[in-house]
């Protein structure tokens, strides 16, 4: 069937006198400034279009945003004779301001992330986003009644089922890598989690319930997207957990996700941002009075003062940490905070003293983390990588290869990027070493385990 010109694209690039190059150049540069590299559209591309074709997100709301910035005037998918379901770019990274606008941006990104839609695939990760959202939680005034006024009745059942299926995800999650488990995840988000926030009726008492446990699994799913190194698509639903935790007026919570962000933010090689988002983390953590979170922020304080090179403010912030953490009471504690305990600290220390040299003290402290909670597979292989480093730091090369060995056997098992982003870097430290024997005889009888 022959398809009909679009004349009004062919009318609107006349107007703004582009070329077809010329448009197609400005497209794949808007793309990747707005998060989505990689576009490789050309003149064939417009013609294309100009013949008929429709193109896929994200390229009618860029074109929209170019031809607006040129003539001067809104312009709309409509007027660019595109279909007007476009979904915005940008979806997932505004923290916005009210219930109803939240409802609708996370039930809208879960559905997105299941159609495994392109622009989120290959989204990057935006420190303004981050920040942005960090300060809307600070300064947002609480939700004036999260509620529905659907026709499906939501009650305790439904949110005590969010909760468990967060519950099992989460240590599927820990034992064998997020690859295994995350589509499984979103898609509960979007064909369970979705109708009963948009669907459903519900008072503020229950609807701060569903906030908060759809806060968590969108959390969780946000965490995966973390550990696949994901990272554009990490940080929207991180951000939009903290929206519904807002929802919820749930301020544990709320520190909990900012906390992940700084996580995040660290590993991204951003410690100044993470630095931002931890010391928000604090300031709603001690609104909450749990103090094992209060250290959590402490720590994540630390380690982006080590990523800085600020020996001094890191070893100020792990003793508030250490402060904090002894004042712990484990009976007043959330559920989702259980990962938190002494070996989990120790691994947060010897990550600061790995990131400034400081070998020993590393050593010391990653051999704590090993007396762990041995369903936190990926974890252990954490630790056993802040080990083998501390040693190499030291000098201990047979013990470093022993230690090595066991993480890359267990990054093998892992569907993980963050895992084999770990065994590269120790491949990375090893490399010195590379004509000793024992590190020839590790490389070879580990070659097959981790893919580099």
């Amino acid at each position: 069937m022959e398809r009909e010109p679009n004349r009004l694209l062919q009318r609107i690039i006349t107007e703004a006198g582009f070329s077809h190059k010329g448009l197609a150049r400005r497209l794949n540069d808007l793309g990747a400034a707005r998060g989505t590299p990689g576009l490789r559209y050309d003149h064939s591309s417009v013609l294309r279009w100009i013949g008929g074709q429709r193109p896929r997100d994200p390229v009618p709301c860029l074109l929209t945003e170019i031809f607006a910035l040129r003539l001067g005037r809104p312009v709309t998918p409509e007027d660019l004779g595109m279909p007007t379901t476009a979904t915005p770019l940008h979806l997932g990274q505004e923290f916005t301001h009210t219930w109803q606008e939240g409802v609708a941006t996370v039930t809208a990104l879960w559905r997105a992330d299941v159609e495994r839609r392109r622009f989120l695939l290959d989204s990057t990760f935006a420190i303004g986003a981050g920040s942005v959202g960090a300060i809307r939680w600070i300064t947002s005034p609480p939700d004036a009644r999260p509620q529905g006024t659907g026709s499906r009745r939501v009650g305790k059942a439904d949110i005590a089922s969010i909760h468990e299926v967060t519950r099992s995800f989460g240590e599927l999650d820990n034992r064998f890598g997020s690859g295994r488990v995350r589509s499984s995840v979103i898609k509960y988000l979007d064909s369970a989690v979705s109708p009963l926030l948009k669907e459903g009726s519900y008072g503020e008492a229950t609807g701060k319930q569903l906030a908060a446990a759809a806060a968590e699994l969108t959390r969780l799913a946000g965490w995966m997207a973390y550990d696949l190194e994901q990272h554009g698509l990490a940080q929207r639903y991180l951000i939009q957990a903290l929206r519904l935790a807002r929802g919820a007026g749930d301020h544990a919570l709320g520190a909990e996700i900012l906390a992940g962000m700084a996580h995040q933010a660290i590993y991204m090689g951003q410690p100044a941002h993470a630095l931002d988002l931890a010391r928000a983390a604090q300031m709603s953590a001690r609104k909450s009075d749990i103090p094992t979170l209060v250290a959590s922020c402490h720590v994540l304080e630390a380690h982006a003062h080590a990523g800085i090179g600020d020996a001094r403010s890191c070893a100020s912030s792990l003793h508030q940490s250490e402060l904090s953490f002894d004042r712990r009471d484990r009976a007043d504690e959330p559920e989702w905070l259980g990962y938190f305990d002494e070996a989990y600290l120790s691994a947060k220390f010897a990550h600061c003293f790995r990131d400034l040299g400081e070998g020993d003290r590393t050593v010391r402290q990653a051999r704590r983390s090993l007396d762990m909670d041995g369903r936190f597979v990926r974890g252990k292989m954490f630790n056993l990588s802040l080990l083998t480093a501390g040693l190499l730091q030291c000098g201990e090369l047979e013990e470093a290869c022993t230690a090595a060995a066991e993480a890359f056997t267990l990054a093998g098992e892992l569907q993980s990027a963050r895992s084999r982003s770990y065994a590269n870097d120790l491949r990375r430290r090893l490399e010195p070493y590379k004509s000793e024997p024992i590190v020839v005889d590790l490389h070879e009888r580990t070659k097959d385990l981790v893919h580099v």
